[in-house]
């Protein structure tokens, strides 16, 4: 187990983070109300699993606490129970650092308030939040293979299944967790309950992409944004609105503005009073989200968890 810390440029909320993965369903979060965010994942060298206990330190100025991670990795064969002999190396405390948004300097977001009624109010309502990232772009594109055409809760159970069955079980700061299966995993298994045979087959070919390293998340955000989604649409099962979810979500790119996603197009249109006519109004979307950039992903997020909450019962 090895200790690292995360110094946030710009506000960051752990406490924020937390809320918004348990409102995500291809999360499936559940954690003790206990302060600390418990995470299993697939490192992104394919092959060991990485288990991470991360807490944030308490401030009295109103800065963003250091970020603090307890990391354990364990090695690729599941069958061996103990962590690796060595110390996580960058690349782990990278991907964490990715998945939580925190390899991005977010002094500037703050700064758009200034100009956009909308956005101070979004900030106001989630202070600190920034996107939350699938732990690897390979688990991003899974996930969008698996929930194709089902429930996202029927999706979200198929993928625990799948952790639970063939991904690695590590114990959390008194949690069990288990990891989603690392792409030659992932690649040996030839029937997953619920999901049709084309599906396993695409889910073979990402992993087999995941292996070869066409999954990178450092080589996708250094790519152009429309080079490095063409990229993701040649893989079997990726269309335009999985492409932006593994780009945004999976690697973490903090500025791309999803044309695909049918409901931030409507959220958009709502908080700018554009009306329901003008959320497939692409051209005149975009333009309001050059508004937002460097952080038009940030953004987005924000204004998603406002349509979700929007969408309670009661509200």
């Amino acid at each position: 187990m090895t200790a690292v810390g995360f110094t946030p440029a710009g506000p960051f909320s752990l406490a924020q983070s937390v809320r918004f993965l348990e409102g995500f369903t291809p999360a499936s979060y559940q954690g003790p109300a206990d302060g600390t965010l418990r995470l299993a994942f697939p490192a992104d060298d394919g092959h060991a699993t990485v288990a991470a206990a991360v807490w944030q330190e308490e401030t009295t100025d109103g800065a963003a606490g250091t970020v603090r991670a307890e990391l354990t990795v364990y090695p690729g064969d599941p069958a061996d129970p103990e962590p690796a002999g060595s110390a996580p190396d960058q690349a782990v405390r990278a991907q964490l650092a990715r998945i939580l948004s925190l390899d991005v300097d977010g002094s500037g977001f703050p700064g758009l308030a200034a100009t956009d009624p909308v956005v101070a109010g979004l900030m106001a309502d989630h202070p600190g939040l920034r996107p939350v990232c699938f732990h690897s772009p390979y688990e991003a594109a899974a996930w969008s293979v698996i929930g194709q055409r089902i429930r996202m809760t029927q999706a979200a159970t198929i993928k625990a299944r799948l952790a639970e069955q063939h991904g690695r079980r590590v114990d959390i700061a008194g949690q069990i967790l288990h990891a989603f299966p690392e792409p030659l995993k992932l690649r040996a298994i030839t029937n997953v309950p619920g999901l049709t045979g084309v599906k396993v087959e695409r889910l073979h070919a990402l992993a087999e992409a995941a292996a070869a390293g066409e999954l990178d998340a450092a080589r996708m955000r250094a790519m152009p944004a429309d080079d490095a989604l063409a990229s993701l649409r040649a893989l079997p099962g990726i269309g335009p609105f999985s492409a932006e979810l593994i780009l945004i979500r999976g690697a973490g790119h903090p500025d791309v503005f999803p044309h695909h996603e049918r409901r931030l197009r409507a959220a958009i249109a709502d908080e700018y009073g554009l009306g329901e006519a003008r959320s497939d109004d692409t051209r005149r979307l975009a333009e309001i989200a050059d508004r937002w950039k460097p952080y038009r992903s940030w953004v987005a997020l924000l204004l998603r968890a406002r349509a979700a909450q929007k969408a309670q019962p009661g509200s």
